[in-house]
């Protein structure tokens, strides 16, 4: 497997070349070749007939990749997946989190389906696996998600605390972490750099959760 083959430089897209079409490789360190018998699988999110047009990408290249194209199309345009990619993301981070059994709401996959997904699937794991870090209990909605702050309910209502987390959290995730600077967490929650820092550490929130 080849991954985001579009971002190769010219030399080494002349040496992929080469390869694909001799069939062999010379090991680094060796004075001759090696052929090889391989399926190759490459990735990328670059347009590459786009990137061909404008020169980026060699031409010869391109049709000797372009065999058997597969388009998959971005998360926001197949959130009718969203619900199987849910359960096996959250059973593949257990291992890491020590969190099994757990599972997103009606509520929250509403949340989930509401978003953009600018960051495809590694957004939706960084969320996940963040909420499943701070989760209490085995059902994850839009206040662990991130997505929305909770809303007060009959009978009950959510401490100022928790209204006040989930809202630096979501400004924090559309920040992708960053607190400073233009579009930061602190510019869009409208609080000086400082004051949100010094808010964060009272709740214990981690701004590298919400890196991407």
């Amino acid at each position: 497997l080849l991954d985001e083959v579009g971002e190769l430089p010219p030399e080494a897209q002349a040496k992929l070349l080469r390869v694909l079409q001799e069939g062999a490789v010379q090991p680094v360190g060796s004075d001759s070749a090696m052929k090889v018998d391989v399926r190759l699988l490459a990735a990328t999110h670059v347009d590459l007939r786009r990137a061909v047009d404008e020169g980026r990408f060699r031409e010869d290249l391109y049709y000797r990749l372009a065999v058997f194209p597969l388009t998959v199309p971005p998360l926001r345009g197949r959130l009718e997946d969203l619900p199987r990619l849910v359960e096996v993301l959250l059973e593949d981070q257990s291992g890491r989190t020590g969190r099994r059994g757990l599972r997103v709401g009606e509520a929250g996959l509403a949340a989930l389906r509401a978003w953009r997904w600018p960051g495809n699937i590694r957004e939706l794991s960084n969320v996940l696996e963040r909420a499943a870090i701070i989760a209490e209990g085995p059902v994850l909605g839009p206040a662990e998600l991130g997505m929305v702050a909770p809303t007060p309910t009959v009978g009950g209502s959510a401490t100022l605390d928790e209204a006040q987390a989930a809202h630096i959290a979501t400004a924090l995730r559309r920040s992708a972490g960053r607190i400073y600077g233009p579009d930061g967490a602190a510019e869009r929650l409208g609080m000086k750099p400082s004051t949100l820092q010094s808010r964060m550490k009272k709740l214990g929130i981690d701004r590298r959760a919400f890196e991407r």
